[in-house]
């Protein structure tokens, strides 16, 4: 599509356009005015320059300028009946619709205006010996002319609306932006909260613990297995940066895809028999939701590992209904497993947090069912 104007686009505002045709005509039709009486041209001449005046005032005091208006207007009323030809009710016309097109003055003072010199004209008709049928026109045909001027005012206020609205919208479409801006920000600490609290305590833990063992007991053999948990750590901690890169970057994969990962990097490192299923169609979920239910899976498979080494687990994504569900069942140890040292991880109280940002449940306890009982974790969210 072209951008180039016609030169009618490039021409002046429609404001400037109406006042310099005003001041035309009024100039032209004092030039042609046909009139012997010095009050008369005096009239005339202040009602002109009043016009003048406004079209100088109107951009920068509007007051002034409105006022200007209405008295070039009002003027002519009092010569209107005695004038020797219609110069009087050219300037009252072309005074009146520039003043009734005006947008500042309130709906009464145009009303107030029009409504006096349309009752003013018709008494000097009147009263200086017209036929009632030049009483009743020239008044008529002011406010016809006023009309017109109504007709542009209405569309002038339309367009000032619709700015105003525009402006409203983009306002809000600002606020909208700064709010989303503000809840990544929020997003981006939360994630980066988690990931480093988890991995750099638990680093520092370890660490602590093998400094205890060489300081205090000598166990260069116990302080060299802290060691080598300290570097595994590590590395998951370098995971799970990467990951919360990745989320952040919204480069997050399907939560089937990401929970199948889980579950087999899960069987290969703990060497237990560990099962995933999918109940319904899975359908894409927002990047908040997958990635708190990927969390949530992640916490719940490190607590079996902990609590119930070499337990079978069982996994299931259920797509059905308007929420997506997650269980995680593992079976019941068949021994206590000793208490592990350092931090616990993110923790059930984390995970419900997380999930209650995007409106879900978590849900944990015994269970009867499934892997031959032992303990279930359940977390829904809507989508």
């Amino acid at each position: 599509m072209s951008t180039r104007w016609h030169f009618v686009d490039r021409m002046a505002p429609s404001w400037l356009v109406v006042q310099l045709l005003g001041t035309a005509v009024l100039l032209l039709t004092l030039f042609t005015a046909r009139e012997n009486t010095l009050g008369v041209w005096a009239v005339y001449a202040v009602s002109v320059l009043a016009w003048l005046t406004f079209i100088v005032a109107d951009p920068w005091h509007r007051r002034l300028a409105n006022a200007a208006l209405a008295v070039s207007g009002v003027l002519p009323v009092f010569v209107v009946g005695v004038a020797d030809d219609p110069t009087a009710l050219v300037i009252i016309c072309v005074v009146l619709s520039r003043f009734a097109s005006l947008t500042t003055p309130s709906g009464t003072a145009i009303v107030v205006v029009v409504g006096g010199v349309v009752a003013g004209s018709a008494i000097a008709y009147l009263a200086t010996g017209h036929p009632w049928q030049d009483a009743l026109g020239y008044p008529g045909l002011i406010l016809l002319v006023t009309l017109l001027g109504l007709h542009r005012r209405q569309y002038a206020l339309r367009t000032d609306q619709a700015e105003e609205l525009l402006r409203q919208t983009e306002l809000a479409q600002q606020e909208k932006a700064r709010a989303a801006a503000l809840d990544e920000r929020a997003r981006i600490a939360r994630e980066m909260h988690d990931v480093l609290a988890h991995s750099l305590g638990a680093l520092g833990m370890q660490l602590k613990v093998a400094e205890a063992l060489l300081s205090e007991k000598g166990d260069a053999a116990g302080a060299l297995d802290r060691v080598r948990r300290s570097n595994r750590l590590a590395e998951e901690g370098l995971v799970e940066a990467r990951n919360a890169v990745a989320a952040l970057r919204g480069d997050v994969p399907s939560l089937p895809d990401a929970a199948a990962e889980l579950v087999e990097v899960f069987g290969r490192d703990h060497q237990t028999a560990i099962e995933l299923t999918v109940v319904s169609e899975p359908r894409r979920a927002s990047t908040t939701a997958t990635v708190s239910l990927v969390r949530t899976l992640r916490e719940a498979l490190t607590n079996a590992a902990k609590h119930a080494p070499g337990e079978p687990v069982a996994v299931t994504l259920d797509f059905a209904g308007e929420r997506i569900r997650l269980d995680v069942v593992n079976g019941r140890p068949q021994r206590v497993p000793p208490r592990a040292e350092g931090p616990s991880g993110y923790g059930l109280t984390g995970m419900r947090e997380r999930l209650a940002l995007v409106g879900g449940t978590l849900t944990a306890g015994e269970s009867e069912a499934g892997a031959g009982g032992g303990w279930r974790v359940t977390a829904e969210v809507p989508e």
